[in-house]
């Protein structure tokens, strides 16, 4: 009798390991509360990159509307120059002239400001990311030289905005 009542009975040792371990139910509860926390931290988190996705497209938004603002701004020095040579009541040719001299000096100091550079080939190999050619005429400079150059190009940094228009010479052994 005495070994089954040492068997219906926890032994001490058994009551103190279940004192120690949490029930099922407060593992739960725990688990339940950890999880509550990491989606609410993950809710956080993906609002915030929300808002970072959002503020960094308004970012990009606005510099693509405004990054010419610097230079419309210098551009403007060279429209009230056009403006008051056309403004004068009786300018004479070489009035007009020098204005007009003074004018694309203003606009080529902005170019040069904004390193917007004309691109003029004449004598030089035909390169066809710089120029456009618009006619190969007999000459007897060498094959692929630029020859004459009707409309000059103009480049932005390293970026072609404009290709020269060119003549190339067909050379002499062609």
């Amino acid at each position: 009798m005495q070994d089954k009542f040492n068997r219906e009975q926890p032994t001490h040792e058994a009551q103190a390991q279940k004192e120690i371990m949490p029930s099922l139910e407060e593992s739960l509860k725990a688990a339940e509360l950890q999880a509550a926390e990491h989606h609410d931290a993950w809710l956080r988190a993906k609002a915030e990159t929300e808002n970072m996705r959002r503020r960094a497209a308004e970012d990009v938004d606005k510099a693509r509307r405004f990054a010419v603002e610097s230079f419309a701004g210098e551009l403007l020095a060279v429209k009230d120059s056009l403006e008051a040579a056309l403004a004068a009541e009786s300018p004479s040719v070489d009035n007009m002239k020098n204005g007009v001299e003074l004018t694309l000096k203003q606009l080529a100091a902005v170019f040069a400001k904004f390193s917007l550079v004309d691109v003029d080939p004449l004598g030089e190999k035909f390169d066809p990311h710089l120029h456009q050619a618009i006619q190969v005429i007999d000459s007897d400079q060498p094959a692929n030289t630029v020859v004459t150059v009707l409309q000059k190009g103009y480049r932005l940094h390293d970026r072609t905005l404009r290709p020269a228009l060119v003549m190339v010479a067909k050379g002499a052994d062609a």
